[in-house]
């Protein structure tokens, strides 16, 4: 009897099946948007478009960039690009010829494409040789009559330039990534059905992350002639939205791109995509263009089945909503069906084709990027053309969907969008914002100025993106995510630069040419004399030198010295202590190492001067930083307990050949530092003596700080046997020196003698001894070489700027007295970036957790191209044919293209060039064969101006 009780349980469908598995990954396998960039109706990128939408901006115009054409049916009013006659090429590896039968789509796809994948902090360099897919949403291709069926092209260029497959094909070419790859055309819902494959392919372990981009151009009237026919465009050129006056829509150009990573991966998140589906509304009676919201309904309640998300959770529905009679009513009326049953507030709606026309193919991109811009700012932007609700539409008029019609401030948690093709394809997905607040604006919780270095095609490139930094308060998550993107080299950027962005907002930049060569790097280790009170104070505000401090405070901890109290004193008398010395610069030196290596600066060789060479040790990794600092420490003992005689050293203007005939018997060469100095040693009485001799003479003569002690000459000699014994305790297994190290305490000659092999207790003892051949050893250095000066003051800056070819950069790391060290040190990295290395600046602050907060500034807005070239655009205005040989040519300073002439101004007369007349009659030669004018050979002769013609301003 029970059994006739029970209730049928319906199966759910497989399909449905499938689309929960795909709404529900798990926790890391998310698809989340991290990248977008894009060009759109009189917006250059996506700041502009969003301060066009918040100020109401109708960027529809009815100017005559694509075609001026008195036709009734042709509507005027479009949404048109700038520049689509601009494409880097040579960035791109694009060949010329090919360049110039590209469809301008597939151009501006690739630049739109690298801004996206920027944008996410990623380099693209790093992609290569991964399964990224590309999924493209287009059309039509308005250039492909031009290049396919006309006698413009005889190469071949033709197909691989305006084939549709090769606006996805080109894009992975470029990128050298493996994953799918296909352009996807379903009318006006192809960018948000390549969405749906992208997001499918990801989930499904296709590829690990997706390109997604969407284009449209109109460059033609007679494809809106066939729209026009249609009975789909509006006759005033205006998507009048919703609204009881809707008559279609304006036609627009649009490309966008947006880049898709798996949650785990991503550096940004603007949004997750919680699902996407699509469907086809199949056979209607009414034909194949009539809308059937009956169908859109089926595909939303079958999505929030799959999702296990109440429609009425929505924040936000940016509609297709064209404007057309049939459209929005069939529309409209399935989100009311759907969104409003149980919903106890109107549900806010809009449609970006209301600003900026309808996109076609890249229409579903464009209300992605309103509903990301939304989500960011928290704030959703108005429509346009919105006075009356549409007749029939009950949900406008009771008010259950309320048109954005003001700017609207609300946090956009869930936001529907959809898509439709004029052949039934329909398309839907939910986004969820970014849930992680930005807190205290992205300030730093530590003082360390923010060092932000970039590159560019241009000189303005890597400007506008140091200037976009230095306008805002330091976002520690911004300026991470340009470390990111800036730690591998890109390459075609031959301008480098940085900007430290200080508490007080002083400006420390500068922008160099980079050429592309790579040059050697070596590090040169200063010794006595680079001491200064206070030298170690602001460096301690670098994690990675205060613990280096630290670790050699410990080591020393056991012998009594106080090593952070030796490096921060300001007390004049703090060195006059020689153990001191030598323990202050030996742990300076293994904190600026520890920097050097944390941000991935390497050498090539390294070279260091007296006890400079012990930091040669510790950076060729024959010392740890505690046998460094700790052999310091008994070099000074020694010298300390050793009895030596009252001695006085000097820097002496002479080279050491000069210097030694000079010298009396009982002063000697301690240092051959240069070409035109040396430095001398000796007993205190006959070094004062001596130097006052000289500079009476003229010759540069000056006392250095050696706490009495005359190294590097016989008189240390009582020192060795203690140094020699404290350092076998220190080393008991000394390593081999490296050929990178040059020895300046061994002449050449005996190289390969046991002494001079390992880094040994009898070879530092030696270096305590023996002459410094710092000169000889300097000259090892190449001509183009980058040296780095590792001490805590760029003592022998001016000897190796007078010893070193013109060709060779030093860089200093610090400066004795500076106000700040820290910014100095900074400053010094970011030269060296200009100089092409690739420090790691990440490594260098405090860590942030990925992804960065919503509300993190956007990168791709700040990218700059080198756009001097101008390139063929197959549009109605650039076909007309020059018949019986006559040519009307309108110049008009105001045309964009032509306002570059502006500038060619003879006796106060702005006058067209004559190589203008040149070019023209070219062009129209090569017009009037159907040719490129630069295929078209002509030879001019007997050329003859009749007049000037003057160029009006206005």
């Amino acid at each position: 009897m029970a059994s006739q009780h029970r209730t049928e349980v319906q199966a759910v469908p497989e399909a449905i099946q499938a689309g929960m598995r795909l709404a529900h990954p798990a926790p890391g396998e998310e698809v989340v948007i991290c990248g977008v960039a894009g060009c759109f109706p009189d917006s250059s990128d996506v700041y502009h478009l969003r301060d066009n939408l918040m100020n109401k901006v109708d960027m529809i115009s009815d100017d005559n960039r694509r075609w001026k054409l008195d036709h009734p049916e042709i509507p005027q009013r479009t949404g048109k690009l700038l520049n689509v006659n601009k494409f880097d090429a040579s960035f791109f590896g694009v060949h010329f010829k090919q360049a110039h039968t590209m469809d301008p789509m597939c151009r501006m796809l690739l630049e739109k494409t690298y801004e996206a994948i920027v944008d996410a902090g990623i380099n693209p360099r790093h992609l290569k040789g991964q399964r990224i897919g590309v999924f493209i949403g287009a059309c039509f291709s308005e250039s492909e009559k031009t290049w396919f069926y006309e006698k413009l092209q005889k190469d071949g260029f033709g197909v691989t330039g305006c084939s549709r497959a090769m606006m996805a094909n080109r894009i992975s070419f470029w990128l050298g990534v493996n994953g799918p790859n296909y352009t996807v055309d379903s009318a006006c819902s192809s960018s948000l059905y390549a969405m749906e494959h992208a997001y499918k392919s990801i989930r499904g372990g296709h590829c690990n992350a997706a390109i997604v981009g969407g284009c449209n151009l109109c460059l033609h009237p007679f494809v809106s002639l066939q729209f026009s026919r249609l009975g789909v465009l509006s006759p005033q050129g205006m998507c009048k939205a919703f609204d009881r006056d809707a008559n279609g829509y304006a036609r627009a150009e649009a490309i966008c791109v947006i880049y898709l990573q798996k949650a785990r991966d991503a550096k940004r998140v603007y949004a997750t995509v919680i699902h996407a589906k699509t469907n086809c509304d199949g056979y209607k009676e009414q034909g194949i263009t009539y809308p059937s919201g009956k169908v859109q309904q089926a595909l939303l309640e079958e999505f929030y089945q799959e999702c296990a998300i109440s429609p009425t959770a929505l924040d936000y529905i940016e509609a297709h909503g064209t404007g057309t009679k049939v459209g929005d009513p069939e529309e409209l009326n399935a989100l009311d069906h759907v969104f409003c049953k149980g919903r106890k507030t109107p549900l806010p709606i809009g449609t970006v084709k209301s600003n900026l026309g309808h996109s076609e193919p890249a229409s579903g991109l464009c209300s992605i990027a309103k509903v990301l811009i939304a989500m960011e700012t928290g704030i959703v932007p108005p429509n346009l053309h919105y006075y009356n609700p549409k007749d029939g539409v009950e949900a406008l008029v009771e008010g259950r969907l309320k048109v954005v019609t003001e700017k609207c401030p609300m946090n956009v948690h869930l936001a529907g969008i959809n898509s439709f093709g004029f052949g039934g394809a329909n398309a839907h997905i939910l986004l969820q914002w970014n849930r992680k607040n930005k807190i205290n604006g992205g300030a730093p919780t530590d003082t360390i100025p923010r060092l932000v270095v970039a590159s560019g095609r241009t000189e303005e490139a890597v400007d506008t993106i140091l200037k976009d930094f230095e306008s805002r308060s330091v976002d520690a998550e911004y300026v991470h995510l340009m470390h990111d993107l800036q730690s591998t080299e890109i390459p075609g950027h031959i301008y480098r630069g940085y900007t430290l962005l200080t508490q007080d907002e002083r400006k420390l930049r500068s922008i160099q040419y980079f050429p592309g060569r790579k040059r050697p790097v070596w590090f040169v280790f200063t010794g006595m004399g680079s001491q200064w009170p206070g030298m170690g104070k602001a460096l301690l505000n670098i994690p990675i030198f205060a613990a280096a401090i630290e670790k050699c405070q410990q080591a020393l901890k056991p012998h009594g010295v106080d090593l952070f109290n030796i490096i921060t004193s300001e007390d004049p008398h703090i060195f006059d202590n020689i153990l001191n010395c030598f323990v202050g610069i030996a742990a300076c030196q293994v904190g600026l190492v520890d920097i050097m290596k944390a941000a991935g600066i390497e050498a090539d060789g390294i070279v260091g001067h007296s006890v400079g060479e012990l930091g040669c040790s510790y950076m060729d990794g024959s010392f740890t930083a505690e046998q460094m600092v700790l052999a310091a420490y008994y070099r000074g003992r020694a010298s300390v307990e050793a009895k030596l005689i009252q001695g006085l050293m000097a820097a002496v203007g002479l080279g050491a050949k000069e210097a030694k005939q000079l010298c009396p018997p009982d002063i000697e060469v301690a240092c051959h530092n240069g070409p035109n100095s040396c430095t001398l040693s000796g007993p205190a009485n006959s070094m004062k003596k001596f130097v006052q001799t000289l500079q009476q003479q003229g010759v540069f003569a000056k006392e250095v700080n050696c706490a009495n002690i005359a190294y590097h000459s016989k008189y240390i000699a009582p020192a060795s046997p203690l140094l020699l014994k404290y350092l076998r305790e220190l080393i008991p297994h000394p390593k081999p020196r490296s050929t990178r190290w040059v020895s300046s305490s061994v002449p050449q000659s005996a190289w390969n003698t046991p002494l001079a092999t390992h880094s040994s207790a009898e070879y530092h003892t030696n270096n305590l001894l023996s002459t410094v051949l710092f000169a000889e050893a300097s000259q090892h250095i190449p001509a183009n070489a980058i040296t780095i000066e590792i001490a805590p003051h760029g003592l022998l800056q001016a000897i190796l700027h007078r010893s070193l070819s013109k060709a060779t950069t030093n860089i200093a790391l610090t400066q004795r007295g500076h106000s700040n060290c820290t910014e100095l040190l900074l400053t010094a990295l970011g030269r060296l970036y200009e100089l092409g290395l690739q420090p790691q600046l990440a490594n260098l602050y405090p860590p942030i957790e990925y992804p960065v907060s919503r509300g993190t500034p956007m990168i791709s807005p700040l990218i700059r191209w080198e756009h001097s070239e101008d390139w063929y655009v197959t549009s109605y205005k650039m076909q007309e044919k020059v018949k019986s040989g006559e040519r009307y040519v309108m110049v008009s300073l105001e045309d964009e293209e032509m306002e570059y002439l502006s500038g060619h101004v003879i006796d106060g007369r702005n006058l067209f060039p004559a190589m203008g007349y040149i070019a023209l009659v070219w062009e129209s030669v090569g017009l009037m064969f159907g040719q490129l004018y630069t295929e078209v050979s002509v030879v001019f002769k007997n050329i003859q101006f009749h007049r000037a013609t003057n160029i009006p301003k206005e």
